[in-house]
């Protein structure tokens, strides 16, 4: 195995256990920029990756009914000041198969760099995968995040992704992901995200519910201050008997921030619903007063309640 010092490090920063990810029982891919520094698969989980031409290949499949108990860790990360990671993924799993993916992304130290993944996700009938998708930046906000993913929900498949970026700087982050969801699946997609000094936000997440009685979720929630912009686009389409779709987003400015939310629907079958919320303030002034009158300074009491919405 290589060196994982900068990886302990990291994690130590950032309050996380590298045991966790390196236990023997435990599935996990670890790319230090280009390089592959571990990868482990373990029954039911087939794991394989590769660098080639400057991308990281990787490709994740869970066996048909497996049922794995442990989260599967994919840690990637840059540890010099300057450089960039290119990500292709694939994941699918068989029919009935249940797994937790834990991604953690981790740029704590470059002073620029560039971070994109294009992610093709595939869950057969009555697969369930949870994903979870956390970065950690530094203080120096000229990173880019470019994530793009399709994924193809079968019948009766549940599919719930949950991205958090609050820690450090944004600098540039551009999701775009669309989601396809056969008869009676399910899709969630939440993102919570935290934009400071000049970082620029683009959010765009996009559910199409194809199959009769397929269920969607967008969820966002997005806090913005100083001069930082947001822009959230979250699309539903209703396109089959009995689907039911909601977009739901909320932003809070501070400073000289900018936010915009365009939630998009359409509907092309009478017999499908969708609906939308888009919500774009500051903080509430009856929470702020409150926690005030705790002895919280103002701008202390600012950040608990955003904080409280960005969990």
């Amino acid at each position: 195995m290589a060196d994982l010092t900068h990886l302990r490090q990291a994690f130590a920063l950032i309050g996380e256990d590298p045991a966790r990810v390196l236990a023997p029982g435990t599935a996990h891919l670890i790319a230090q920029g280009h390089e592959i520094v571990s990868q482990q698969a373990i029954p039911g989980v087939r794991l394989e990756a590769r660098s080639e031409e400057g991308i990281v290949k990787a490709r994740l499949e869970i066996a048909p009914g497996a049922r794995i108990a442990q989260p599967i860790h994919l840690c990637f990360g840059l540890f010099e000041r300057f450089g960039s990671q290119n990500v292709d993924l694939e994941v699918r799993l068989g029919e009935d198969a249940r797994a937790t993916v834990w991604s953690h992304c981790l740029f704590t130290l470059p002073q620029a760099a560039l971070h994109a993944m294009n992610a093709r996700i595939e869950l057969a009938a009555g697969a369930q995968l949870v994903s979870n998708e956390t970065h950690y930046h530094g203080l120096y906000g000229r990173i880019e995040v470019i994530p793009r993913a399709t994924v193809q929900v079968g019948p009766r498949a549940r599919y719930a992704a949950d991205f958090v970026l609050v820690q450090g700087l944004v600098g540039r982050l551009d999701i775009d992901y669309a989601v396809a969801v056969a008869e009676d699946g399910v899709a969630e997609l939440t993102s919570k995200v935290y934009g400071h000094a000049a970082d620029r936000i683009r959010i765009r997440e996009a559910v199409s519910l194809d199959g009769a009685r397929a269920r969607g979720l967008v969820k966002t929630r997005v806090a913005v201050e100083d001069e930082a912009d947001a822009e959230i686009v979250g699309a539903t389409y209703g396109n089959a008997a009995g689907a039911r779709g909601h977009v739901d987003c909320m932003e809070i400015v501070r400073g000289k921030a900018t936010a915009r939310a365009v939630p998009e629907v359409r509907v092309s079958h009478p017999e499908a619903k969708v609906t939308h919320e888009a919500a774009i303030g500051s903080v509430d002034a009856r929470q702020l007063e409150t926690l005030m009158a705790r002895g919280l300074a103002p701008d202390e009491a600012v950040d608990r309640i955003v904080l409280g919405m960005l969990r």
